[in-house]
C-alpha cells in the first residue's frame, strides 16, 4: 500500500534550523579552504583537512535535523546507526577528495570542475546513503527526474563554493557564499525528498507508533561538536586575531611553494637591495690631496 508522508512534522522550525546549519557549516569549510591557500604546504593538509570536515558534517547535520520533521503516518520510523554513520563518513571522504584537489591544483578549471562534481557527489551520496539507513515496514521508491535534478544542484552548489573559496579573501564575501550555499544544499534535501514515495509492507500501524525522531540527537551530537570545535580553530586564527601575517600570498601557479613567495618582514635588506646610484666604490689607489 502506498505510504502518507509529512516532511514538515515541526512546520518552518526544522527547514530554517537546517538551512542554518548548511550555512553553518558552509562559512567553517570555506574559511578553512580559503586560508589553506594562503598557507604554506607544510600546513595545508591540515587546513583542508578541516574545511572537508566543517563542510561534510554541515550537511550531513542539516541533513538530519531537517529529517526530525519527516514522518510516515502509517508507519514509525527507526535509523540503523552503523549506515547513518557511514553516510557521515562518505561525505567527509568524498568531500575532502574534492576539496584536496582544488587546494592543491586551483579553483578554476579542470580541477574546480573534478573537485566540483566529486564533493557534489558525495553529499548527494550522503543524503541517499542515509535514507537508506531508515528502518520501517515498506520501502521508498524514488522518481529518477527528481533524483537526477538533485544532484545536479549538489554539483553544481559544491563547484560555486569551491570557486568562492578561491577568491573570497575577506569575511563578508565567505558569508554571502555560505548563504547561498545553505540555500543549494537546503534546495538538494527538499527537491531529494519530494523525489520520495514510501510503499508500506502489510497493513497500516495505528497512530501510537510514531517515528522515532528523538533518536536522531544523539546522533547530532558528535557532528555538531566537530563544527564548534572547527569554529574555535576559525576564531582563534591568528590571521584574524593578531592581524599580521604567518601566510604567504596566494600561488600564482600550482607547485611553487608559498615560503618562496613569502614577503620579507625581518630587519635588515632585503637579499637583492641595489645600492644608491650615487655611491661609488673608493679606489683603494687613489689618495687625497694634502696642503703643504
Amino acid at each position: 500500500m502506498q505510504g502518507t508522508v509529512d516532511g514538515f512534522g515541526y512546520g518552518a522550525v526544522t527547514p530554517l534550523v537546517a538551512y542554518l546549519m548548511a550555512c553553518l557549516g558552509g562559512a567553517l569549510g570555506l574559511r578553512c579552504i580559503t586560508r589553506s591557500l594562503l598557507v604554506t604546504h607544510s600546513r595545508r593538509p591540515a587546513w583542508l583537512a578541516l574545511g572537508a570536515a566543517a563542510l561534510g558534517c554541515g550537511t550531513w547535520t542539516m541533513h538530519f535535523v531537517a529529517m526530525m520533521g519527516f514522518s510516515i503516518e502509517q508507519a514509525s520510523v527507526h535509523y540503523d546507526e552503523p549506515v547513518t554513520y557511514a553516510s557521515l563518513g562518505l561525505a567527509v571522504l568524498m568531500v575532502g577528495v574534492g576539496v584536496f584537489i582544488v587546494g592543491y591544483r586551483g579553483a578554476t578549471g579542470a580541477p574546480l570542475f573534478t573537485g566540483g562534481t566529486v564533493t557534489g557527489l558525495g553529499l548527494a551520496s550522503m543524503h541517499y546513503l542515509g535514507m537508506a539507513g531508515m528502518r520501517f515496514h515498506g520501502n521508498f521508491a524514488y522518481s529518477t527526474p527528481k533524483v537526477v535534478a538533485s544532484v545536479a544542484i549538489a554539483v553544481a552548489a559544491a563547484t560555486a563554493a569551491l570557486w568562492a573559496a578561491g577568491r573570497a579573501r575577506g569575511p563578508l564575501p565567505t558569508v554571502g557564499a555560505s548563504l547561498l550555499m545553505g540555500l543549494a544544499v537546503s534546495g538538494m534535501h527538499y527537491m531529494a525528498m519530494a523525489a520520495l514515495s514510501v510503499r508500506l509492507d502489510g497493513t497500516a500501524e495505528t497512530a501510537a507508533d510514531t517515528p522515532d525522531a528523538s533518536a536522531l540527537v544523539p546522533m547530532l551530537l558528535g557532528p555538531l561538536v566537530l563544527l564548534v570545535l572547527a569554529g574555535v580553530v576559525v576564531i582563534l586564527d591568528p590571521m584574524l586575531v593578531l592581524r599580521h601575517p604567518d601566510r604567504a600570498p596566494a600561488l600564482p601557479a600550482p607547485g611553487v611553494p608559498a615560503a618562496a613567495l613569502a614577503p620579507r618582514t625581518g630587519p635588515g635588506p632585503a637579499p637583492h637591495q641595489h645600492r644608491h646610484p650615487d655611491r661609488r666604490p673608493v679606489r683603494q689607489g687613489a689618495r687625497a690631496s694634502q696642503n703643504r
